[in-house]
């Protein structure tokens, strides 16, 4: 379920597209669901903002049912009938996920699945032991003995005293018997504080029809916890991300201070590979093996080879680097940078939509944009590849083996052959061919004893 605004973030944005772990908190529950059943038969039901919803988690593949007005998570299912249970989708078995809700397991989901089952219950609940259960709704199980049959949901402000002593609470996550769950579900009132339709009312439907309704416990709060307030959110942020680094530990990764790196849950990293702390790696980032990203890199939906050194400070985006590549430090590799094997991108260096061959460096003070650089190029400190004519961009192309002095610039769009060498401080606006050297500057001119005559002068001035 989706379709909530999520009152308390004071957001203009949906509730379950806020971002946690790199990605928003619906593609979280997505991901997981589609663990346990094929997208064909996942439906979220959007409302707030649907169509940014939708949009945002299209490329899942999933159905969507439309909640055009809000009138709880009761009327969510109503909406939902027949999607799921007409036009040949009548499902014996209906599980609710919270949209809000991120860290649920597909192990618990199958248990809860399992248990529904083998109870041959009409409704199954997902509860929860919390330590402070103030503002959740309570588990009332009948009998003193603990067993597994539930008498009703008690809300926070409807318990008596000794029933909020209760610490079992209800997470939100059900498994319905689809033909019970529809017959019954038009019993639902609105009679109370808010005029809403509470899905949690369905255990007392359920009661009074004679139909079972059962809870079963996770061992794990933390799985069921929401997203109501900005400060649960970033709960929520750093569970996934201290799990996402326990992951990469168990995998072979080291992680100096995994509490000072920011690693999204898509990422993927190699065995051997050292993160050093505050490193951030986001996205849809892979790195490979045997690499060391050092301290303050921001790595965003990038590739990096195996055995790539990353210095402090780089940013990457939407780029690749080859084995055995030296980035940083500071250095900027925007998006569409490739960075060849073995190649040198180093102190405060900017590319963007270039290609660095095998073995090229460009290792001081320069930017390259809009460029193909062949192999075993040398770039000078302070060399610009002026890309931009104020309408259009143009390329430049270096070919294999070309020195570039230092300070030069190379006026797109230009070519500088196989071998050639362009002398420092140059303007280069036409072709050079292969094992040519090239200059664009003035001729020194030197006057003899002008610095001298001028500070006399000044001198003279001054009396």
């Amino acid at each position: 379920m989706a379709a909530g605004k999520g009152t308390r973030l004071k957001s203009k944005h949906p509730k379950v597209l806020h971002e946690i772990g790199g990605k928003p908190i619906l593609a979280h529950v997505i991901a997981t669901a589609k663990k346990i059943a094929s997208a064909q038969d996942i439906f979220v039901i959007i409302g707030h903002e649907a169509e940014r919803v939708r949009e945002a988690v299209a490329g899942t593949g999933v159905n969507f049912v439309l909640q055009a007005e809000q009138r709880g998570t009761g009327h969510a299912l109503m909406v939902a009938r027949e999607a799921l249970s007409g036009g040949g989708n009548k499902y014996d078995q209906i599980i609710v996920l919270s949209g809000d809700a991120p860290l649920i397991t597909a192990d618990t989901i199958r248990q809860l699945s399992e248990f529904h089952a083998a109870q041959e219950a009409s409704m199954t609940l997902l509860s929860a032991d919390l330590d402070d259960p103030f503002g959740y709704g309570r588990v009332v199980r009948k009998g003193a003995g603990g067993g597994s049959e539930v008498q009703a949901i008690v809300e926070e402000k409807s318990a008596t005293p000794q029933q909020k002593k209760i610490r079992e609470i209800n997470s939100g996550f059900y498994a319905f018997a689809g033909p019970a769950l529809y017959e019954h579900i038009d019993q639902l009132s609105t009679k109370n504080a808010h005029g809403e339709y509470y899905l949690t009312d369905m255990a007392g439907v359920f009661h009074r029809a004679h139909k079972k309704v059962v809870a079963i416990k996770t061992s794990d709060a933390g799985e069921v916890l929401g997203s109501n307030t900005r400060a649960e959110m970033m709960d929520l942020d750093a569970r996934l991300r201290l799990a996402k680094c326990r992951e990469l530990l168990a995998q072979g990764v080291t992680i100096f201070y995994p509490h000072t790196c920011v690693i999204d849950s898509d990422v993927e990293v190699g065995a051997d590979t050292v993160i050093e702390p505050f490193v951030q790696l986001l996205g849809k980032t892979r790195v490979g093996a045997d690499c060391r990203i050092r301290s303050y890199s921001v790595i965003t939906n990038s590739v990096i080879g195996n055995r790539v050194t990353v210095r402090p400070g780089t940013i990457m985006e939407d780029s690749r680097a080859g084995e055995g590549a030296v980035l940083g430090p500071y250095s900027h590799l925007r998006p569409g940078s490739e960075v060849g094997e073995g190649a040198h991108v180093g102190n405060f260096v900017e590319t963007k939509k270039i290609k660095l061959g095998k073995g090229s460096k460009a290792n001081h003070l320069t930017y390259l944009g809009d460029a193909e650089i062949g192999e075993g190029v040398n770039i000078g400190a302070g060399t610009i590849t002026c890309n931009y004519d104020g309408v259009n961009k143009h390329t430049t192309v270096i070919e294999d083996g070309v020195f570039i002095g230092s300070d030069s610039t190379l006026v797109a769009p230009v070519k500088i052959g196989r071998g050639a060498y362009v002398a420092a401080a140059s303007c280069i606006t036409d072709d050079v061919p292969p094992d040519a050297l090239a200059f664009g500057r003035a001729r020194q001119s030197v006057k003899e004893g002008w610095a001298r005559q001028k500070r006399e002068a000044q001198k003279e001035k001054r009396r």
